[in-house]
This record gives C-alpha cells, sequence and structure tokens, in this order.
C-alpha cells in the first residue's frame, strides 16, 4: 500500500479540530474556518518572447473575513496548487489572529517556475493575473504581498496595473513595495526579524544561552537569509544553511555575510559555493544536521514522519510556512523537541505589512526604529499569549497558536451575529 501523499489542507484541518476540541468547542462554532469563503482559479494567457502563447493557471483564496480585509501573499511555484493555496490562506487567517492585528486570511499563487521566464514575460505574466483577481482585490478588501519567488518589484506591478484600472494610484492594493512608491521601510527583513525575536525569547524561556547555541537554516531566500544575517550579526553560530541546491555546513561556524553577498547574484546556488572550511550536504542531512535550533524556513512538508526521528536539534523554529507534518509533530512532541509553530514564529512579515497599510491610508511614513520597536512589541505580545495559552490547556506551542487564533476568530464571528443568523 502506498503512503498517503501530503496534502497541506487536510494538514491544516486535522491541527484545526484538534485545537478546536481542546477549547471545547461544538463544531458548529468552528465549521464555517475549515472552509475558505471564496475561490478563484484563473487563467492566465501571455505572449512569450518568442512570440509562443502559453496559459498559465492562477489562484486567489480568501479564507475567512471576521476580523477584517483578506490579507495574503501570492507565490508564483510550478508545484502551486488550489490545495495548497487553501492552506495557505486559512494559516495567513490564524497568524494574524494570534498577532492581533484586523485583518483576515487570504493567498494567492500562480503555476510557474519564474527561473524559465524573462523579465518581461514576468511582468506581462504579472499584470494579467491581476486583472484576473481585480474584482476580488482592494484596499479595504483584499491586499496581496510578497511570497515565494515574488518580491516588492512584482509589488510594484501589480500596484501600478490596479492603478490604471482605477484612474489614480492606489498603493494601499498591496504591501511589500518598494520603499520608493509607498513601501514601509524595514518590511523587507520583517519576517526574517519576528523569527529572530521569537527565536531569543524562546530559547531564554527555555534557560538556554542563545549567544552559546548552534544554528541550522534551511533556505536562503529573503525570510532565511535575512535571519541568518541578524543572527550572524549577533553574534551566534551559523553551522549549516541551504538553498533549494542542497546546503553548506562547518560546525565552527559559516561565514554568512560572504554566502549573501555570493547568493546575491541569482544565477548563483548554494552548490557552487567553496568558502573556507565548509563541506557540502544534502537538504535532509541540514534537518537532521547536529545543531541546537532548526530554522526551517523553505516550503512545507520538509519535516515529516520519515525524518522526524533523526532531527537533532532540542528547539525547531518554523520560519516557512507548514513546514512540518502532523505526523512528525507527533515524533517530535514525544521526543521533547519544541516546535515553534509557523503561525507565531514567522508571523513579522504581515505585521509590518499592516504598519505599510496603515502608513498608505494615513499618507505618511514611519522611521525605522518605530517600525521594529512596535514590530518587537506585538511579537513578544503574540510569544507570551501563546504561551499562556499552551500552559493552561498543557498542550504544544502550535496547539496554543491555534486556541489563541480560533478563540479571536470564532469570538468575531459570534459578535458579528455568525452564519447561523444568515438562514
Amino acid at each position: 500500500m502506498e503512503p498517503k501523499s501530503y496534502n497541506p489542507y487536510e494538514n491544516m484541518i486535522a491541527v484545526l479540530e484538534q485545537a478546536a476540541g481542546k477549547l471545547g468547542l461544538e463544531s458548529n462554532e468552528y465549521e464555517t474556518l475549515k472552509y475558505p469563503e471564496r475561490e478563484l482559479t484563473v487563467s492566465i494567457p501571455i505572449k512569450m518572447d518568442n512570440g509562443e502563447l502559453r496559459v498559465f493557471e492562477g489562484y486567489r483564496v480568501q479564507h475567512n473575513s471576521a476580523r477584517g480585509p483578506y490579507k495574503g501573499g501570492i507565490r508564483y511555484h510550478q508545484n502551486a496548487n488550489p490545495d495548497e493555496v487553501k492552506a495557505l490562506a486559512a494559516w495567513m487567517s490564524f497568524k494574524c489572529a494570534i498577532v492581533n492585528i484586523p485583518y483576515g486570511g487570504a493567498k494567492g499563487g500562480i503555476k510557474v517556475d519564474p527561473r524559465e521566464l524573462s523579465k518581461d514575460e514576468l511582468i506581462r505574466l504579472t499584470r494579467r493575473y491581476t486583472t484576473r483577481i481585480l474584482p476580488l482585490i482592494g484596499p479595504d478588501q483584499d491586499i496581496p504581498a510578497p511570497d515565494v519567488n515574488t518580491n516588492g518589484e512584482v509589488m510594484g506591478w501589480i500596484m501600478d496595473t490596479y492603478s490604471i484600472f482605477k484612474g489614480h494610484s492606489v498603493p494601499g492594493v498591496v504591501t511589500g513595495k518598494p520603499i520608493e512608491i509607498g513601501g514601509s521601510i524595514g518590511r523587507a527583513e520583517a519576517t526574517g526579524r519576528g523569527v529572530t525575536i521569537i527565536a531569543e525569547k524562546c530559547l531564554t524561556d527555555l534557560g538556554l544561552k542563545p549567544e552559546e547555541l548552534s544554528y541550522a537554516i534551511q533556505g536562503m531566500g529573503n525570510v532565511g537569509g535575512t535571519a541568518a544575517g541578524i543572527l550572524y550579526g549577533q553574534g551566534k553560530r551559523i553551522v549549516a544553511v541551504s538553498d533549494w541546491s542542497g546546503g553548506v555546513q562547518n560546525p565552527d561556524g559559516l561565514n554568512i555575510p560572504e554566502i549573501v553577498e555570493f547568493l546575491s547574484d541569482r544565477s548563483k546556488c548554494l552548490k557552487e559555493y567553496a568558502g573556507e572550511g565548509v563541506e557540502h550536504i544534502t537538504n535532509d542531512e541540514l534537518l537532521t544536521y547536529g545543531c541546537d535550533v532548526l530554522i526551517p524556513a523553505a516550503l512545507e512538508n520538509q519535516i515529516t514522519a520519515d525524518n522526524a526521528s533523526r532531527i537533532q536539534a532540542k528547539v525547531i523554529v518554523e520560519a516557512a510556512n507548514g513546514p512540518t507534518s502532523v505526523e512528525a509533530d507527533e515524533i517530535l512532541a514525544k521526543r521533547n523537541i519544541l516546535v515553534v509553530p509557523d503561525v507565531l514564529a514567522n508571523a513579522g512579515g504581515v505585521v509590518v505589512s499592516y504598519f505599510e497599510w496603515v502608513q498608505n491610508i494615513q499618507s505618511m511614513a514611519w522611521e525605522l526604529d518605530e517600525v521594529n520597536q512596535t514590530l518587537k512589541k506585538i511579537m513578544m505580545k503574540a510569544y507570551q499569549d501563546v504561551r499562556r495559552m499552551s500552559q493552561e490547556k498543557h498542550s504544544t506551542m502550535r496547539m496554543g497558536a491555534y486556541m489563541v487564533a480560533i478563540d479571536r476568530i470564532c469570538t468575531a464571528g459570534r459578535l458579528r451575529g455568525g452564519p447561523i443568523s444568515m438562514a
């Protein structure tokens, strides 16, 4: 019998039901959270540079709006699919509730490998996709942001396309934009910075000394690379990092600034890096590497039932969305390995996206110190809320985070009258 394939949406529902049960909720109190409020699948025809017409598939899923407008990133990835986007949209609802900002969750994506497209082709793809989802998005309706393989430049193209159709500039339609066109200073580093804030607090609460520990990071994109740079700047010893091509390790510590500089050339990858004292490892070897703190910052379903028993880290801080399967969670809990869940650990990005949205609405800009200080304040409060809930319910931090989120979303829905009042 073949093993059941991983389905991130089913994974989300399994955790949701478990957390709702621990809260003592009846099914009709949280049943709507299993289903997105709206799903859109679009075809995106574009003319390639060689004159060929290709049609790509795109998605936008809006999960829950009880607490405010929908919020969530757009990813360009060859494996994007409806179930993945639905799960990511739900995680965004929970994430926004955990950090207590007035948003619901959404997510979008295009099934494409952006490395195979020229910049002009990506611009045409982005603009046509924007026209397809145009009726769903807006600064008071649904606010996209960058995600895997998208960035501030892509957000600029979306904002421009939306603004053309509206007849005036609408910077608040997306967040994560370049600073020069309404983006917030500190937004690009916010997710990685939030990961380091949560990691530091969690390790200190465990009675560990963060500066004496070793760290391994899977993924050297915006989130993982930023977290690595901040940790290195604080004097932390990072012993292994990886990207899509594989990883490198050095038990004495890696030269992170040199690696970041090497990878700044997008044509290069870590399998080509040959720094002093470096040995090459696979991504699976990185996950099971002999370190104290593991930070998965790549894609979903990386820590599974197949490798959870071989994890050597004492603490896992999830910088990626959904990197740990339900089965792996159970194994890690039995082994007393603390997992700081994605919906808490990587929420720094959406927090500073909220700051950017507020700045756009108010037509003003904050200073970097104000952004970073307010980010830390919100992340620390969210951490304390999750820790308190997990202690009260004698549960893992993931269960604690989900319980905080479900309670807040269900309370908002009930105060608005709930779906039953529409019958």
